[in-house]
């Protein structure tokens, strides 16, 4: 692992395997995208720098775990059982492939079209279920329950020329996932300390007008008297929960442990598995080797906002992406 992390960020100095001005970076940018007054909180890059560390480790495993790029060509779809689960026909897998807007921007900002582009294709798993047929030996059993699986909303993220390129686009496109959900939480903890402070104004003002002699309210002293007790008792729960988020002196410490927090564990935040299925050529699932089945292994990426995506690594020929590009502009005219 040491040696691909070199291969993608540098070599670091003998007391870290990354360079500091990266690390610095990225603390920088933890920063920036989720509360740039943390600054204010004394010592925080030195607090976010261990946090930093074991999110980059993580992502860069992440990156170094993905399988080899599979070959994503026209000629490859009629061999390749994975091509024909991942896409309906040829036709769509054109479609897909020239009418996606990051490749397109990488082919027109490419000084020669490249022998190969490489890039994640990101797509979302839908399963369905019908009722078809079977048959086992001779005989033809109708209405047989079935799940099928599909794969939509295909697109590619950080092509590149080579590999390795798009391996380090992609660490830190896991990086900066990670802060939007360190973001997520702090924007979460806001809003919650908005809402509590809104409700502590408003039963204290209550309090206010109880204690005052009961002014706008109806019904005989002991009553409201008897509110008192449960106004003041909410009124220390709010507090309570106020202070664990934060009192106004020590607000931007805790959204900063919040971030440390989410960047320190990664793995509870990002993680990747894989799933294998046995699919037939019509894309129903099977439990077990059939002659037009093959089992099928994909990645799934999974984040703790309950997010999971279908990803695989691919190689585009660069000439016919580009072959495909410049039909599609005749087809345009």
């Amino acid at each position: 692992m040491i040696r691909f992390l070199r291969s993608l960020f540098g070599a670091g100095d003998e007391n870290s395997r990354y360079p500091e001005q990266l690390v610095r970076d990225l603390v920088e940018r933890a920063v920036d995208a989720t509360d740039p007054w943390l600054r204010a909180v004394s010592g925080y890059r030195k607090k976010m720098r261990p946090a930093v560390i074991r999110s980059l480790d993580h992502v860069t495993s992440m990156m170094e775990d993905l399988p080899c790029p599979i070959p994503l060509c026209i000629g490859c779809y009629d061999v390749d059982p994975l091509l024909r689960a991942l896409f309906a026909s040829k036709t769509e897998m054109s479609t897909v492939l020239c009418k996606d807007r990051n490749l397109s921007l990488f082919l027109r900002g490419a000084k020669a079209v490249p022998r190969e582009i490489f890039a994640l294709l990101i797509m979302e798993k839908k399963e369905g279920s019908i009722f078809g047929v079977e048959m086992t030996g001779d005989v033809v059993t109708r209405d047989v329950y079935q799940v099928t699986v599909s794969f939509v909303a295909h697109r590619f993220v950080d092509p590149a020329s080579n590999e390795a390129e798009t391996r380090r686009l992609l660490t830190f496109r896991a990086f900066d996932r990670l802060i939007s959900l360190a973001l997520k939480r702090i924007t979460g903890m806001k809003m919650e300390r908005k809402d509590l402070e809104g409700r502590r104004t408003m039963l204290q003002s209550k309090l206010d007008l109880l204690q005052q002699g009961g002014w706008g309210f109806e019904g005989n002293g002991s009553e409201r008297e008897s509110d008192m007790p449960s106004l003041e008792e909410e009124i220390g729960r709010i507090n309570t929960r106020l202070s664990r988020l934060g009192g106004n002196d020590r607000m931007l410490e805790v959204y900063l442990d919040a971030l440390a927090d989410v960047l320190g564990h990664p793995e509870q935040h990002l993680w990747g598995r894989k799933e294998t299925v046995i699919l037939d050529s019509m894309g129903i699932k099977r439990g077990e080797l059939i002659s037009n089945a093959n089992e099928l292994t994909f990645l799934e990426l999974e984040n703790s906002a309950g997010r999971i995506l279908n990803v695989a690594l691919v190689a585009i020929p660069g000439e016919e992406l580009a072959a495909l590009s410049r039909e599609q502009a005749v087809e345009k005219l």
